[in-house]
């Protein structure tokens, strides 16, 4: 028999089964959550994941306002970001920016880990971050997730 006759199966688009899941981010550590994070809405985590598909689940992350980083990133890590004026560049620290939009340091962070291009923007829209405990996605049935 000739093994080149073999071939990968794929799966297509209407197959792929999608969960929801909720992770509570109380005390994790930002770069170890988002890679997690990541790697569920990559689709990694499942026996069929193909890296040109867009193959994984959806994820809710509650209390994104209680994370933390590791050594003395909370004052000296810089997050850069531009207005599109000239001389509009503008600098803020992870400790700046928990106290206003708690949400973007995880956002920011899983966004850094997806691919660039169509594929990780579809990604992306998967991702849902709240800085509280509640979320209005019940109906959904999200299983919860530990780390």
């Amino acid at each position: 028999m000739d093994t080149l006759s073999f071939k990968t199966p794929t799966v297509r688009k209407e197959e792929i089964k999608r969960n929801w899941y909720v992770i509570d981010a109380q005390n994790l550590v930002v770069g170890r959550l988002a890679t997690q994070i990541a790697h569920i809405l990559r689709g990694k985590n499942k026996v069929w994941f193909s890296p040109n598909m867009d193959c994984g689940d959806y994820v809710i992350v509650v209390n994104a306002d209680k994370v933390r980083f590791t050594g003395s990133k909370m004052d000296s890590k810089v997050y850069v970001r531009h207005t599109g004026y000239t001389g509009g560049q503008r600098f803020t620290t992870p400790r700046e920016l928990l106290g206003k939009f708690p949400e973007r340091i995880i956002e920011n962070a899983v966004k850094g880990m997806l691919p660039k291009n169509r594929l990780g923007r579809e990604l992306y829209k998967k991702l849902f971050v709240y800085a509280g405990t509640e979320h209005p996605h019940t109906a959904q049935q999200p299983q919860k997730l530990e780390f």
